[in-house]
């Protein structure tokens, strides 16, 4: 690629990175290899530039892991990979986003809580409340989805208005085929937030997040066919006019 050759000191201010950063891009194969002068020293060129560029805007849409792998692939003349790798990525955002509408829903489904705070309830009217087993909720505790205290007396499980929120909750999640480990760190939240009402600043933000990655993909996307187009120009770039 035409163009002046770069120091690793003018790589490294052009992206905002110490030259340590750009030798061990260069090491990992995120950077093509740079060639040397006759005495050692390595030279880039825009093309490094390039691909650096697209490295930098692919970290923050598919992660740091992801974005070496993605580079690497294309060093290795593997763009299948890389375009693998970039697929799943995308195919993980779109399952967040479900996820996401899944709270959301089953948050709108929950039935207002009883105003008592003297209320309580056992399991089975609970269990036939919910439409679901004892053990079903017997299992919930286990894993840490439902907290019920226990009757200082007959020693029976006794769930507040809060543990009959969380049952309901964890009942909505399951029916959309989420796992126990997933519930159970959604229903943490609510417990540390207080409530459902804090939760709307979580979801909030978890939108604006799911947003910004779905950008920063579009960026990195941008950057990385650049950088393919700069690296193996396409047959019509090439060919006569």
């Amino acid at each position: 690629m035409p163009g002046a050759r770069l120091r690793p000191v003018d790589l490294a201010r052009e992206h905002g990175l110490s030259t340590q950063a750009v030798r061990n891009y260069e090491d990992a194969a995120i950077l093509p290899p740079a060639a040397r002068t006759e005495y050692g020293y390595r030279t880039y060129t825009r093309l490094h530039s390039r691909a650096l560029g697209a490295f930098l805007a692919l970290v923050p849409a598919h992660g740091h892991r992801t974005a070496t792998s993605i580079m690497c692939a294309v060093h290795r003349d593997a763009e299948e990979e890389a375009l693998r790798l970039i697929d799943e990525s995308h195919a993980q955002l779109l399952d967040d986003r479900r996820t996401l509408r899944a709270v959301e829903q089953a948050l709108r489904a929950l039935e207002p809580p009883d105003p008592s705070p003297v209320a309580g309830t056992f399991i089975g009217p609970l269990a036939v409340r919910l439409g679901i087993r004892p053990a079903t909720l017997r299992k919930w505790e286990r894993a840490g989805l439902v907290t019920p205290r226990r009757d200082p007396q007959t020693g029976y499980r006794v769930y507040s208005a809060a543990d009959v929120r969380d049952a309901q909750l964890a009942h909505q999640l399951r029916r959309g085929g989420y796992p126990l480990e997933q519930i159970a760190l959604l229903l943490a939240q609510v417990r540390a937030a207080g409530g459902l009402a804090p939760l709307e600043s979580a979801l909030n933000d978890w939108h604006e997040r799911l947003s910004a990655r779905g950008r920063a993909m579009l960026h990195g996307a941008a950057e990385l066919h650049a950088y393919l187009n700069a690296r193996t120009p396409s047959a019509d770039r090439t060919g006569p006019e």
